[in-house]
């Protein structure tokens, strides 16, 4: 039974079963994503009382750019391949770039730029907590 934090920690999976998770729950958002960018694309959805076909170029380019990467990304994390993570940090830095360099043209969202901000540290601090367990655990074996 849990009674305290200290008990839950100890009850929790290995880190990498929890990395592998928030991979895969990044990996569903990126491609609801990737579905929203092609529903755009074909004409299903607008886009601030825009259709694709009268979107700036600029925007137009955008909007294929991560309709393909999202759902690539998408694949690779869940598939948990070194490919996948690098496509995903990617696209985060991709938008990061977009909304605050190019802000004159896609606009400026300081919400979303703190979102990618906050799962790309996330992913850093459980990748360093998954090593440091690994570390510990390939200690224990070799006394």
């Amino acid at each position: 039974m849990i009674t305290s934090f200290q008990d839950l920690l100890d009850s929790r999976p290995p880190w990498s079963t929890v990395l592998i998770w928030y991979l895969r729950v990044i990996a569903i958002i990126l491609m609801a994503g990737g579905v929203i960018y092609w529903a755009r694309i074909v004409g299903i959805v607008e886009w601030r009382g825009l259709w694709f076909w009268d979107m700036p170029v600029s925007m137009q380019g955008a909007i294929v750019f991560f309709a393909v990467l999202d759902l690539v990304a998408a694949i690779g994390l869940w598939l948990t391949v070194t490919w996948g993570t690098v496509m995903w940090i990617f696209r985060c830095f991709c938008q990061i770039v977009m909304h605050t360099v190019f802000s004159d043209l896609y606009g400026r969202r300081p919400y979303e730029i703190a979102f990618y901000l906050l799962t790309i540290a996330i992913f850093v601090f459980l990748t360093y907590l998954m090593e440091k367990e690994n570390k510990a655990q390939s200690g224990a074996r070799s006394d």
